[in-house]
């Protein structure tokens, strides 16, 4: 098997309403790429957050009480910390400079994702904006995958991506927050090793594991890769969502 991880390094800076399928189909007519069935495109949440409006203007933001006493604590910008609690279930933990939160889409993140980084604004020097995650990452991949199937008649799938710290490791990772026509499991007990003995727990998180490795592709600073294109990938394609991947609560050791 192989699998091939290519860059698509001709996509321009996103903004509020552009339509990702024809940027995306556009940059790999410019690359020469003629889609195949079972390819899978793997996008950065920032485009899609830029694309669907999710740009906030921390002028426009009045911290709640709640906001600035836990702003204290971490020695944050009370403005980013009331963010971080509208986009969030709950607050896990927090120390000076992280807020460890359950994100209203279900998982744990460090500031509920909220990105500061490679994010520009419109207006004035005096405002100051940041990037908040997509709304509903899993509509938003099934949206851009049927749009991109309607003007090439070919079956993909379509992952959308974040970098997320682990509980139980230093350094952040790719993963998977938002996916359609791509398996989020693959459940492997019952199946035979090498040695006839029968799995009894390895459910691999397939889509996750493709996500760090598109990451590794994309890079996190001035890289300008906000999208790969994945072929080769070693199972069917099929649904998958992201709930699939979010460990139930009563079965989380680390909260």
């Amino acid at each position: 098997m192989t699998l091939s991880i290519t860059p698509l390094n001709t996509i321009p800076l996103i903004r509020h309403g552009d339509n990702l399928a024809d940027i995306l189909v556009k940059s790999l007519a410019d690359q020469n790429i003629e889609l195949q069935e079972n390819d899978i495109l793997v996008l950065a949440q920032k485009i899609v957050s830029k694309s669907e409006g999710r740009m906030v203007n921390l002028a426009t933001i009045e911290p709640s009480p709640q906001a600035i006493d836990l702003a204290q604590k971490t020695e944050k910008d009370p403005r980013v910390v009331e963010l971080i609690l509208q986009e969030s279930n709950e607050v896990i933990r927090s120390r000076v400079g992280a807020i460890i939160v359950e994100h209203k889409l279900g998982f744990v993140c460090a500031n509920a994702g909220i990105d500061h980084s490679n994010v520009a604004g419109y207006g004035d020097a005096n405002e100051e904006y940041v990037l908040l995650l997509p709304e509903n990452p899993d509509r938003s991949a099934k949206q851009l995958r049927d749009q991109i199937k309607e003007k090439n008649n070919i079956n993909i799938g379509v992952m959308i991506i974040d970098s997320h710290g682990r509980a139980w490791r230093n350094g952040t990772v790719g993963i998977c927050i938002g996916l359609s026509s791509v398996p989020a499991l693959i459940d492997e007990r019952g199946w035979k090793d090498l040695f006839g003995y029968t799995l009894r727990i390895t459910v691999i998180g397939v889509a996750d594991e493709l996500a760090a490795a598109a990451s590794l592709m994309m890079g996190q600073a001035a890289e300008g890769i906000p999208a790969v294109l994945v072929r080769g990938f070693p199972y069917p394609l099929q649904e998958g969502s992201l709930k699939d991947l979010i460990r139930p609560k009563e079965q989380d050791m680390f909260r």
